[in-house]
Parts: structure tokens; sequence; C-alpha cells
């Protein structure tokens, strides 16, 4: 499922909860002090496109292509007041990634990573139904359990990056809500190849879409 897909889905499901929401019972409205914990569908969309190179920095004519994946996350927010919240996300994708060029489409290595993202997030309306929101955040790339393929060794960094977010809460009844959150992310790695013989600096620059229901507590 792409991110497309994932928003299209999303999107409709809002607009079906929003038509609907009226004709529910009373909701738990958000404040200073709620908890919020949602459980999404995410799909994480790599904006990976870069120029391998040598050693030598002779352009080898590939580039680096990192595949999307749709996994499950997890979402922690604290309110600190009515409008200021603290949000840790929490989840995995698994990415496979591909040299691409004239004649070339070889899957290299595939790996795991652990993207946490905090962000502070202020909420327009955390006392309505419909809450939007925006915030900006921290992010680690971590990789782990990599698998190389086709005879190739390859070498991810981990690092720091950031991100901006856009979403938004829709209570349904007492403390449940939908939740619709897009988050774009600016990471960059060093990739080493069959020990350095290629290298390339990716710039992930994920789309990170998700789709899911909270509680508030």
């Amino acid at each position: 499922m792409t991110a497309r897909r994932l928003a299209l889905i999303a999107g409709l499901t809002l607009a079906a909860v929003a038509t609907g929401a009226q004709a529910q019972e009373a909701f738990t409205p958000a404040g200073k002090g709620t908890w919020q914990v949602n459980l999404r569908a995410t799909s994480v969309s790599p904006d990976a496109g870069d120029p391998i190179v040598t050693a030598a920095g002779a352009v080898s004519g590939l580039k680096a292509d990192v595949k999307d994946d749709v996994m499950p996350t997890l979402g922690v927010s604290y309110f600190l007041t009515d409008k200021l919240a603290i949000e840790v996300i929490a989840g995995t994708t698994q990415h496979t990634v591909k040299a691409v060029g004239p004649g070339t489409d070889v899957v290299v290595h595939k790996t795991w990573v652990l993207p946490p993202v905090v962000s502070a997030q202020y909420h327009f309306a955390p006392k309505a139904r419909f809450n939007p929101y925006v915030g900006a955040g921290l992010n680690y790339m971590l990789f782990y359990s990599g698998k190389d393929r086709n005879g190739f060794t390859v070498d991810l960094d981990d690092g720091f990056g950031y991100a901006l977010q856009a979403g938004a809460d829709i209570a349904v009844k007492g403390p449940y809500v939908v939740n619709l959150d897009v988050k774009k992310v600016w990471f960059e790695t060093d990739a080493k190849i069959n020990g350095g013989a290629l290298k390339s600096k990716v710039n992930l620059d994920p789309m990170v879409v998700s789709v899911g229901v909270g509680r508030r507590f």
C-alpha cells in the first residue's frame, strides 16, 4: 500500500467519521494533563534516488533506491497545556535498498529501521470534536538486522534528522478518536557498498502518512 492510497483511505475514513460524528454520544475533550495513545497504520515512503559514486568520486551511473513499507505504529501524546502537547512515535519498518541505472535494477540490501520521532505539537481546538494540529521535532534513524543481497555488502550510518507534522483528531464517542497524521522527515545517511568501493549520500527524506484510532486518558 502506497502513501497515496493510505492517505486516500485516511481521508475517506475521516470524512465518514465527520459526517456521523454529530449523531454520536458525548466525547472526552483534550486538555492540560490529558494522555492520548494512538494505534496507527503507517506508510513510510523514502524519497531516495541519490547517485552512487566510486571511492575516487567518479560517477558510476547508478542510483540508490529505497522502497516503501507499511507497518503498525504507536504514538503517545501528553498535553502540557490545553493546546501544547509532546508526542513520541514508536514503530519499525523494513526497506529494500536497490542499485538502479541503465540496464541495472538489483537488490543490494534489506534492513529494518527504527525511526522514533519526538515532536512538540500545537492543537488548535482541543475542546472541539475536530481538533487539527501542527508540530515539529527530531527523529533518530537506527538501522538493524540488515541482510546483504546478491553478493553486495552495505553499511548504513545511523543518525539524527528532523520532522514537520500536521494532523487532526476527530472525537467519536467517549474517550475514543480517529487520528490522521502526516510527517515529513529529513534525514541523510552515508551508504558504503562493498567496503567503500562504492558509496552514496542517501537522502531518505521519507513522507510518513498514518491513520488510526486513539484513546484519551
